[in-house]
């Protein structure tokens, strides 16, 4: 889930506490504190919202970053579905030092079908 935490984290380095949902302008007006400053013990010191950041600066990185997450779903889905390094591992061995191409391509097989299963956005 891409949340607007996301969207203000890849926009700078600013420290804040979000209280509740945070969906709309009102939210991002009301529902976020911005940390002007932390003691040696913790302690935070409540500031202003930085002049740089505006709601939409804010809301266009977060709808940008979640058009990209949907964009790639294709991609988390084969990343879940691919067979394991371990038997990639196993069947290239097998096929290059014993000489049986088997479990190479099963291999290849089943790698190819999450391909065709899942194709690219």
């Amino acid at each position: 889930m891409i949340t607007i935490e996301k969207a203000i984290n890849a926009l700078g380095n600013y420290k804040y506490i979000i209280r509740g949902d945070c969906n709309t302008e009102e939210d991002f007006n009301t529902k976020i504190e911005w940390i002007a400053n932390v003691d040696e013990q913790g302690n935070q010191t409540i500031g202003s919202k930085p002049s740089d950041l505006t709601w939409d600066k804010v809301n266009t990185k977060w709808q940008e970053l979640k058009t990209a997450y949907t964009n790639n779903a294709y991609a988390r889905k084969r990343a879940t579905e691919y067979p394991s390094i371990q038997d990639f591992m196993e069947a290239y061995t097998e096929k290059e030092i014993g000489g049986d191409s088997t479990k190479w391509d099963a291999y290849k097989t089943a790698y190819n079908k999450v391909r065709t299963d899942n194709p690219k956005g």
